[in-house]
């Protein structure tokens, strides 16, 4: 027997970016939106990349089996809605998680869509089938699937191993569309073949990636738009100048600097601009496994040599958040209490203090005044890497750390991060649901774990709090694993910054998340009033 899931749709949720729901009669279709990108992508196969710049372009080309509403600011699994599944219903025992499926769906080529192409792209993300993915970032995320099956053409079910009541979050999340059986995954990375509103044009390294409008959408009336073009820009001041001369309909959702926002605004008074909270924190790397990297001792002192707040100021003109693993509240649902914060290692506000014992700790180690450890700081060469990768160096140079940038392009860096080829990173990571976000950055042996950090009793706890129904039981074991990661320097988190999103005020049907860069580029409901 089945007991179901309800999916309620929160309303009126307070934050920055609340969108106002258009009237039906006002949508126009039709028109090109028109924006760009701050960098180009490997490959157009989402569940091969790690960046939004393959994914938040590509989000659109599909489906997933359920989603987060798009007009909801902040992702909960109270906004989680269906999308190719018409519903869901968990077993008595919660292990078993059973979803009907949309009849009459086709792939962009035509050929339908049936619970065959679920069961295979989750045995491919399990690496259970023949068909191989090139790089699997997210494999983790699936360690408590035991199988899918397929109940007849149009119904799945996805058996765990142990109660997860979380596990919708995982199908919702934009990293999680449904591939083809048919199409073998080294062409979805060139030319992806999907069920979504729009269709894959083109995709042109360092010059642009555009989709047109699917005309046989199974969400009859979507898309308005006829397309959407990416002109992949890496300045930032050089495409936000394209979109003050009108080059450009919107920015690149979250890609704005305080600065560059304020810049467009007074440049462009009409233009609608939005700073909403940032999902994505900046972090320090240090590869465990490399001397003399793996001393503890140097690990905690590079930690105490962090300035937060410095990096705040600089950074985010003084509008970043300090937090842990999970992003902070408002924004974030899972984010350690302030108070709690300030006691874990480094956190304290006398910065002074902490680098004093950084320092003992360094001399201890040999290097002193005269002789300091000289490294590389490895970042990707965008400025939301290296901005905070210079301000790092200038700070470790406060504890005898004398670093080098090294700028690696967004081709080769990701690839070079997973080979373990750095010894010390400036770091970019996403807090999603604790699902999405533990097991995938500190599970023992995880792909994205680009430190292997692994700690038996941090993994028993992950394990804990995914099992566990009661969400407010389930935050405090997700802040005791904050605890011991902060006391083991698995990972020093240093900020989250804020993004901004400036657009023309003919742009509408857009609403900015505020707790994931990720989710809300499906753009079926995008229109320009023009």
């Amino acid at each position: 027997m089945k007991r179901h899931l309800c999916v309620l749709l929160a309303t009126g949720v307070a934050l920055m970016a609340v969108a106002v729901a258009e009237p039906a009669s006002a949508q126009k279709p039709g028109g090109i939106l028109r924006m760009y990108s701050p960098d180009s992508p490997a490959s157009m196969s989402i569940h091969e990349e790690a960046t939004i710049f393959a994914e938040g372009p590509m989000m659109g080309v599909f489906n997933n089996l359920v989603m987060y509403d798009q007009h909801v600011p902040q992702n909960s699994l109270q906004t989680i809605v269906p999308d190719l599944a018409t519903g869901w219903s968990w077993s008595e025992d919660g292990t078993e998680l059973t979803l009907p499926l949309r009849e009459g769906v086709t792939w962009h080529d035509g050929k339908p869509f049936t619970a065959k192409d679920v069961q295979c792209t989750w045995d491919m993300l399990t690496a259970k089938s023949s068909e191989k993915l090139r790089v699997n970032p997210r494999k983790s995320w699936y360690r408590n699937l035991d199988s899918v099956t397929a109940d007849g053409d149009y119904q799945v079910t996805f058996h765990l191993k142990r109660p997860q009541p979380a596990f919708v979050a995982l199908l919702a999340s934009g990293f999680s569309p449904v591939y083809p059986c048919h199409v073998p995954p080294r062409d979805m990375r060139s030319h992806p073949i999907g069920t979504g509103p729009f269709k894959f044009g083109e995709f042109k390294p360092n010059e642009r990636i555009t989709v047109a409008r699917n005309p046989d959408y199974w969400k009859k009336g979507r898309p308005y738009l006829d397309g959407i073009e990416y002109t992949i820009i890496r300045n930032l001041s050089t495409a936000v100048l394209g979109f003050v001369a009108g080059k450009f309909d919107m920015t690149f959702s979250y890609g704005l600097s305080v600065a560059l926002l304020n810049d467009a605004k007074s440049q462009l008074p009409q233009a609608i601009c939005e700073l909403t909270p940032g999902s994505i924190n900046r972090n320090l790397l240090v590869n465990r496994d490399k001397p003399p990297f793996d001393s503890r001792d140097l690990r905690r002192a590079m930690a105490l040599s962090l300035d937060r707040q410095a990096f705040v100021d600089i950074i985010t003109s003084g509008q970043g958040d300090i937090g842990g693993v999970m992003q902070p509240v408002p924004g974030g649902l899972w984010g350690m209490p302030p108070e709690m914060l300030n006691t874990l290692p480094g956190y304290a506000s006398d910065v002074q203090k902490n680098r004093a014992e950084a320092r003992q700790i360094m001399q201890t180690l040999g290097y002193r005044p005269d002789n300091h450890l000289k490294i590389k700081v490895t970042a990707r060469d965008i400025p939301y890497y290296r901005d905070p990768a210079v301000i790092l160096i200038d700070q470790l140079k406060e504890v005898y750390i004398d670093g080098e940038l090294e700028p690696v392009d967004t081709t080769n860096f990701f690839p070079k991060m997973m080979r373990r080829d750095y010894s010390v990173g400036m770091n970019l990571q996403g807090a999603g649901d604790p699902d999405e976000t533990l097991p995938l950055l500190y599970g023992c042996g995880s792909e994205f774990n680009r430190n292997n950090y692994c700690n038996s009793d941090v993994e028993d706890l992950i394990g804990r709090q995914s099992s566990e129904a009661d969400q407010d039981k389930r935050r405090q074991l997700v802040w005791q694993i904050e605890r011991r990661l902060a006391e083991d320097i698995a990972r020093p988190i240093i900020f989250y910054g804020r993004g901004g999103t400036c657009r023309q005020p003919y742009v509408k049907g857009l609403t900015l998340m505020v707790n994931s860069i990720f989710n809300g580029w499906r753009m079926e409901d995008a229109w320009l009033d023009k």
